[in-house]
C-alpha cells in the first residue's frame, strides 16, 4: 500500500488517541478524507500493543467494510482491551505501551507451501472451523523458517504443529504494510 509518512503518522496518532480515550477524555478528530484518501479506502489493519518489546494485544481485521482510519481506531480498542490473552490495559500500562500497524492487502490462496515468502506473506489457516492467522513480520521477530512458520500457525489455529505436515492445507496469503511509533 502506498500511504505516506504524514497518513501513516495519522493512524497512529489515531490508535494512541483512541486508546488513551478509554482513560480520559480526548478529542477524536477524523482525517480530511479528501486530502488523505487512502484514509477512507477499505483495507484490513491490527494493531499491536507491546510493552518493552514483550507482546500486550494484537487484534485485527483481515477485511473492513470500514474506512481504514476507523478500522485502525477499532483494532487499537480490541487490542487494548479485547485480547483473550491479555487482561483489559490499565490506565498505567498506558504510558508503556508502543504502537504497531499493520496494513493487510487483500488475502489471495497460496497454491503451494514453497510460495510462501518468510517475511513478506502473512498467513491465514482455516480448517475444521477453527482459523489461524500470523502476520509478516512474526516469523522474522522469531527467527522462524517457513517450517517452523507454518508450525507456529497450525498452534494459533489450535492444531498440533505438525498438522501442515499431514495435509495439504488451503492456506491464503497478505502482504502487509507494517508502520509503528518513533522511540
Amino acid at each position: 500500500m502506498d500511504i505516506s509518512k504524514e497518513e501513516k503518522q495519522i493512524l497512529l496518532d489515531a490508535a494512541r488517541n483512541t486508546i488513551q480515550s478509554l482513560f480520559e477524555e480526548v478529542e477524536l478528530t477524523k482525517p480530511d478524507y479528501k486530502k488523505h484518501p487512502i484514509l477512507k479506502s477499505h483495507s484490513g489493519a491490527f494493531v499491536t500493543l507491546t510493552i518493552d518489546d514483550n507482546l500486550r494485544g494484537c487484534i485485527g481485521y483481515i477485511i473492513s467494510d470500514e474506512p481504514l482510519f476507523d478500522t485502525v481506531c477499532n483494532a487499537a480498542t480490541s487490542a487494548a482491551m479485547h485480547d483473550p490473552r491479555f487482561p483489559q490495559l490499565s490506565r498505567k500500562e498506558f504510558d508503556k505501551i508502543h504502537i504497531e500497524i499493520s496494513i493487510l492487502s487483500e488475502p489471495f490462496p497460496i497454491e503451494s507451501y514453497e510460495d510462501i515468502e518468510v517475511g513478506k506473506h502473512g498467513l491465514i489457516l482455516e480448517d475444521e472451523g477453527r482459523r489461524g492467522l500470523l502476520l509478516p513480520q512474526v516469523p522474522i521477530e522469531h527467527n522462524m523458517n517457513r517450517d517452523q512458520y507454518l508450525s507456529a500457525l497450525c498452534n494459533k489455529a489450535g492444531f498440533r504443529s505438525d498438522y501442515w505436515q499431514k495435509k495439504q492445507l488451503r492456506l491464503k496469503a497478505f502482504t502487509a504494510t507494517v508502520f509503528e511509533e518513533e522511540e
